[in-house]
Formats: C-alpha cells, structure tokens, sequence
C-alpha cells in the first residue's frame, strides 16, 4: 500500500469510502453488514487505514455500520471521517446535536478527520453565516481533542470554493473535491486544484470512477489504453491519473464488493505516475466521452444580451451538460437550487432569440426545455 504522509500521519493513499457499501435487495438503506465487515477486514489486513463515511449515506446507516466493523480494531489503528450535513439546510442550526450523534453512532471518542460537507452554490450563504455558529462549534471541538483534523469537501464552482476559503481558509487543513480524468475540464476540477494549491491545502479526492463511468470504457478506447500500457486495466488509469498529481492525499472509493476492493488494493500496491503522452491521450479521450454528448457552447454569452428573461444560458447550458452525461445526479438541482425560479430553465419562453446569434448553432430552447422536463421543473 502506498502512503502519503499528512501533519505526521502515514495516511493510506487509497482510502474506503462508505457511500456505496453492498446492500440487501438494491435497499441502500439496508448494508449487508457481514459483507461490509469482510471488505473493512481485507482493508485493513491490506494497508487501508482511512475510512470515509457521512450522516447521511445510506439512508444514515453508514456510520453505525462503518463504526461497528471498525470497533473490532484498536482505535489507533485507523483513521475515521465524517462530515457536518450542511447539504441540508435545516441541519445549520443542530451542529451540536448531530456531532454528539456522529460521535455515538461511529462508536468513538474523536473524529480523526470532520469536513464542512459539499461546500456549494445552494448552502455557502448558510455556511458562513455567524449565527448558526458552525466554524465556532468545530474549532472547540478541535480544542478538545474530539476533532484532529478539521477540512470540508466541495461539490460548487470555483468562486464558491474561494469565498469559503477567504472566509475559513484559515482554519482548514485539506479539501475534499470530485476529481478524476473526465472532470478536469468537464467539471473545472483543474482549476479547482490550482485554487487549493495556491492555498497549500492538501487534496483529498472522491468519485475518481466518476460513479463507475471509468471502471469500463468502450472496445476502442480500452484498446488504445492497451497499446499504451498493455498490462494496466481500465479502472487503474484513473488511479493513475491521481497519482500523476503532486498534492493529491487521500483517493476515496466507494467500493461495493470484494472484487473492486481487492482490484484497488492491487493497484495502489505501486505508485505508476502517467507520464506526459499518456496524460494527453487520456485527457483527449475524455474530451470526446464528453463531447458526444454535451453540446458545445464555448460561453461566448451572445445569447445572454438578446434573451428577454435574462437567463444565464451557459451557465444552465453547462449544467445541463452534467445532467446528461452522468443521467441525472444530485449536482445540477443543488446548483439551480441557490437559482430564484425565475432563472430556471423553465423560464425560458422559447422565443429563439438566444439560437439566432449562437456561433455554434445550439438548439438552445430546446435545450431549455429538455432541461426543464429532466427537472421535473
């Protein structure tokens, strides 16, 4: 097992993220808990020593589960994640009753690592303001030992990234963000690490199979990948990619069997850096993935002076472009969710104005209204 060391620690660079554990009967509420205890056995008889979990993966079991499978192991041992659920606006102000729950659930005194979770454009208004008192609660509990490492995650755009680390940059000591070959310009997860590295914060990653979309590629690009290294597998090149970046920590990944446990142990027994021509070939080959489906609005914003609702149309085009490639997904509702309706893609009237001065000729109230049925808005 590779490992990267952080303030001290020797930190697993692979770590076990508990969001997609093996359940009963497709019930993600329900973990087959026997077969979460062996994959937490093998991890830890293997090297894995960070586990990540959160109040509200699976339905709120996670932790209990990922606690009990962890209690049979001496507490300095491994290292325990969680986080603060302020993707749920009406947790801001019960920050002290879900940690004393965190704490009882996971089984245990202290957390090693608690992150401010999905710092986005929907809760950062929530997450700054004083009056809940979050930063405040944290910092004491870090005081006393019952939190090491304090840090926060992101699922939101680069200014919402800056303005959380203007506010608390201070105070954070890693930043957890979705990172992987696809999304480095897809989802600006470039610029995303450039921002964190000008504040010398290390980066833990999570979705690096972006879902699964990476562990199987088509027939043509895995043989290109083949020719390049004949002997590395598909979802290996992802972990690669990561290991090819110099302030990349902790990789998390959701893993729901023993097969894809044992496969990620495998590969993270060597650190293989992609070298130059392979970085450019996978990242060219993530380009057209997206590009046969996105459509290719450059944000020109022509469209944005001639529409009568003054829609932001790149940016709804942008987010649009997640929601088909990954067929749905939670990041395009939480970002339009901070959007007053009025800016929604619902609103807009269809009058064409927009795709009359479109250089790239998209079919933009279509789009719209795709969009819009998609929502369900």
């Amino acid at each position: 097992m590779i490992y990267k060391n952080f303030h001290g620690l020797e930190l697993s660079n692979l770590g076990l993220g508990a969001m997609r554990l093996p359940v009963i009967n497709r019930d993600d509420t329900k973990i087959d808990e026997n077969s979460a205890q062996q994959m937490v056995d093998y991890a830890m008889a293997h090297g894995i020593n960070y586990y990540d979990t959160a109040w509200g993966y699976h339905g709120g079991c996670s932790e209990t589960v990922l606690g009990k499978a962890l209690s049979h192991y001496p507490r300095e041992k491994y290292y325990l994640a969680t986080k603060f659920p302020g993707y749920d606006l009406s947790n801001m102000d019960k920050v002290e009753e879900i940690f004393e729950e965190q704490l009882k659930k996971c089984g245990t005194d202290y957390f090693d690592f608690y992150l401010f979770h999905n710092v986005c454009e929907m809760n950062i208004d929530a997450y700054l303001d004083e009056k809940f008192g979050i930063l405040e609660y944290l910092l004491r509990q870090k005081e006393a030992g019952r939190i090491r490492h304090l840090g926060f995650s992101a699922h939101g755009s680069c200014p919402v990234i800056k303005r959380f680390l203007d506010a608390y940059g201070k105070h954070m000591e890693f930043c957890q963000i979705q990172l992987n070959y696809i999304d480095w310009s897809f989802q600006q997860a470039k610029e995303k690490t450039e921002l964190l590295n000008q504040y010398n914060l290390p980066i833990w990653v999570m979705e690096p199979l972006r879902g699964g979309k990476l562990a199987a590629l088509s027939e043509k690009d895995t043989a290109a990948l083949k020719e390049l290294r004949p002997e590395e597998k598909v979802p290996a090149w992802a972990f690669r990619f990561l290991q090819s970046l110099p302030n990349v920590t902790v990789i998390l990944s959701g893993m729901s069997s023993m097969e894809q446990l044992q496969e990620n142990i495998q590969t993270f027994e060597t650190e293989k850096p992609l070298n130059p021509q392979e970085i450019d070939a996978l990242l060219h080959m993530a380009d057209t993935m997206v590009n046969k489906i996105a459509l290719p609005c450059t944000a020109c914003r022509y469209c944005v002076s001639h529409c009568p609702q003054e829609l932001d149309i790149p940016s709804l085009l942008a987010l649009y472009n997640e929601h088909c490639f990954t067929e749905g997904g939670f990041i395009a509702p939480m970002a339009l969710s901070a959007l007053p309706k009025e800016k929604w893609p619902s609103a807009c009237i269809g009058c064409g104005s927009c795709e009359a001065v479109c250089p790239q000729q998209i079919k933009i109230p279509d789009a719209m209204s795709d969009f819009a049925q998609k929502l369900g808005a």
